[in-house]
């Protein structure tokens, strides 16, 4: 693609079943953040079988522009079919950045986009900004374990891209008098071109409790829940705040909780409403999936962990005390 033809930055809205995912509205924040520094259009990409509800919603979180591709053959995503769309758009439009999230289907399409494009793109980023003296946009992502941050820039090659885990970043305010201009485009993609169908959904574990990137209030606990039973005691308080239970890393490698419910660098990255942190020490790759929560409530008898230098109310004591007491409390209030 080329510098002096390329122009807007480009949200891909993932969509399942017709409603559009969370990640990708998110991501219209970030857009936005960059095409003002970029001083360009924020637009973006829509492909499905049904897409009214995913152009309403990317049109009241700010997109400037929306590209709607709809077909039968676009119900389920697959590779051949949303990677020939994205490559004809880009081939007519021109972008120069595109913003993913980092779900299964989007790092699927992602990686096909750059490599058919012979660009460049940077995963999992936790921090988006421009450098206004090239234009290049400088992303960000944690490096060894998380002990690092690297900034990575696509000097070269356009358009640049980039994924985001979802919950990384927090979706813009709406703004629901914005009237982006919606340009819906006609490309098909023949059915013997699609390599792969879709024949079933199947859950991955019997996990019915909500999603951890779709709570408002996630508590979570680690090492110091010490067994999986005790994690009862932080479904409670979960249940009694209407919110979901998550973990760290070693409480999925001692086999008390589903990897699913792992939040961190390699599980998870949220940013609800308010996060406990329950017996859980503060380990830079917990902490690199939860630091964006809006406020962070950390329980653990041991007054200097790391945890605590990230939290914004820290309470030093046994976890096992104060869960069921707060519990109690929550309960009363709510039968007063």
């Amino acid at each position: 693609m080329s510098f002096e033809t390329c122009k807007d930055v480009w949200v891909f809205i993932e969509c399942f079943n017709g409603q559009p995912k969370s990640v990708g509205l998110e991501l219209l924040g970030q857009g936005r953040k960059l095409a003002l520094g970029l001083k360009q259009k924020l637009c973006a990409v829509v492909i499905g079988k049904e897409t009214e509800e995913a152009v309403k919603a990317a049109g009241e979180y700010g997109a400037d522009k929306i590209y709607v591709v709809q077909g039968d053959e676009y119900e389920h995503y697959s590779a051949d079919a949303y990677g020939h769309v994205f490559l004809e758009l880009c081939k007519k439009y021109d972008p120069n950045t595109i913003l993913v999230g980092a779900t299964a289907n989007g790092r699927d399409l992602g990686s096909k986009i750059a490599v058919s494009l012979r660009t460049g793109l940077t995963a999992d980023c936790t921090a988006l900004s421009v450098d206004e003296a090239t234009g290049n946009v400088v992303w960000e992502r944690p490096a060894f374990g998380g002990n690092l941050y690297a900034q990575i820039l696509c000097s070269e090659t356009r358009p640049q891209m980039g994924t985001c885990r979802p919950g990384a970043f927090k979706k813009p305010e709406k703004t629901p008098d914005n009237r982006p201009v919606v340009i819906e485009e006609e490309i098909k993609t023949p059915e013997h071109e699609i390599r792969t169908k879709v024949i079933d959904f199947l859950n991955a574990c019997e996990d019915t409790d909500l999603r951890l990137d779709e709570a408002e209030i996630i508590v979570s606990g680690g090492r110091g829940m010490k067994s999986g039973e005790n994690f009862a005691i932080l479904k409670e308080l979960a249940d009694v705040l209407c919110g979901t239970v998550g973990c760290s890393r070693a409480a999925v490698d001692a086999g008390w909780m589903p990897q699913s419910r792992q939040v961190g660098q390699t599980g998870s990255t949220v940013a609800p409403k308010i996060y406990f942190a329950c017996g859980i020490s503060g380990a830079v790759q917990h902490v690199a999936g939860m630091s964006e929560s809006g406020t962070i409530i950390a329980i653990n008898k041991d007054e200097t962990a790391p945890i605590f230098e990230v939290a914004d109310y820290c309470i030093v004591g046994d976890v096992f005390e104060i869960i069921p007491a707060l519990v109690k409390e929550l309960k009363a209030k709510k039968q007063g």
